[in-house]
């Protein structure tokens, strides 16, 4: 814990972002949850704020955040804290064009104005002439071209792995030939489940389990190149994008942060809440795995997500965080901080 005080520079922007969210009227619908109340959530971040500003140095810190505060186990995977398993995402930067080209036919679309959501933000389907009705699913919208030439087309890319690795981590920054870049974040997604394309690989024979990454996957897809539609095709999720400035945003609509935001079930864990992670990461400067201890926001929902024994950790933007997202299947624990009610 002592290393958040340590770090109360980096860790601040993500906090008060947090903060933000946790005090607008609206965050009050999601709580109580797990019998945490949206009182108890919101002085639990304000208080976390005070003590990095008004603690003297690291010990103090450490020893008023054990006095005050109540530490919860996430679930995990069997329900009695089991642990957790931690994977990544990042924001990727691709190569692209504005316009289509022979060597950029790839686009990330907008959200359709057919796409009907709930009130939460939760996919309800299409709206017809009949009625809603689910979403097309992946192998429709590419094999009707159901998207195609209605102006929803923002920006294409090299190839379709680069379309499918922004799919998968829900925001990309774009280098245009002209050195401008630009991004795009999540907008929504055509409610339908995922499907992981490096399981389906393994599965079929095409990766060995344990060498699975994007590395590997891109591999894979230059040597084989008549089998990416089906195996892409395998993923009934189809994801949309929306242009925009800054850091991409989580499901909280507050910007991520590298190494501080979070993502997880929803419908199990507090919006916005202080988390302490415990695992480590592999990758290209881990060579060995470097332990990962630090305190983290739960600011985001994980796509394909739906148990308390999964998370994925923001990684930042860019080629090594990436590298590092591709590589990172980690088990560890997860823990939230909550004050004692009886302090």
């Amino acid at each position: 814990m002592t290393s958040a005080w340590y770090d109360r520079d980096e860790l601040m922007p993500a906090l008060e972002r947090s903060i933000e969210w946790t005090d607008r009227d609206y965050a009050r619908n999601f709580f109580p949850i797990e019998g945490v109340t949206h009182h108890r959530a919101l002085d639990s971040l304000l208080r976390f704020r005070e003590l990095l500003l008004e603690a003297h140095d690291a010990r103090s810190f450490e020893r008023a955040v054990q006095r005050e505060y109540q530490v919860y186990t996430s679930a995990g995977w069997d329900g009695k804290g089991g642990g957790v398993l931690f994977t990544g995402y990042c924001t990727p930067i691709l190569d692209g064009s504005s316009v289509a080209t022979a060597e950029f036919a790839y686009p990330l679309y907008a959200l359709p104005d057919d796409l009907v959501k709930n009130s939460d933000g939760s996919i309800q389907g299409r709206r017809t002439a009949d009625g809603i009705e689910p979403y097309p699913a992946r192998s429709v919208i590419e094999a009707n071209s159901t998207l195609a030439g209605r102006g929803l087309e923002l920006v294409w890319l090299r190839d379709p792995i680069d379309a499918f690795i922004a799919h998968v981590n829900g925001s990309a920054f774009v280098r245009l030939p002209d050195g401008q870049m630009a991004r795009f974040g999540y907008a929504g997604t055509n409610g339908r489940e995922y499907t992981s394309l490096g399981r389906e690989l393994v599965s079929a024979g095409r990766l060995q389990r344990g060498t699975v990454n994007l590395k590997t996957i891109r591999g894979w897809a230059r040597q084989h190149p008549d089998e990416v539609d089906d195996f892409l095709n395998r993923n009934e999720r189809f994801v949309f994008f929306t242009p925009i400035t800054g850091n991409p945003r989580g499901s909280l609509n507050v910007e991520v942060t590298g190494g501080r935001t979070l993502a997880t079930d929803k419908s199990l864990f507090p919006r916005g809440a202080l988390v302490y992670v415990d695992t480590h990461l592999p990758g290209a400067e881990y060579t060995d795995g470097e332990e990962y201890h630090r305190v983290m926001l739960d600011q985001d929902t994980g796509g394909a997500i739906r148990t308390a024994g999964r998370a994925d950790i923001y990684l930042g933007v860019g080629d090594h965080a990436e590298e590092l997202a591709g590589t990172t299947r980690v088990e560890g624990q997860l823990y939230y901080l909550f004050l004692r009610d009886d302090r």
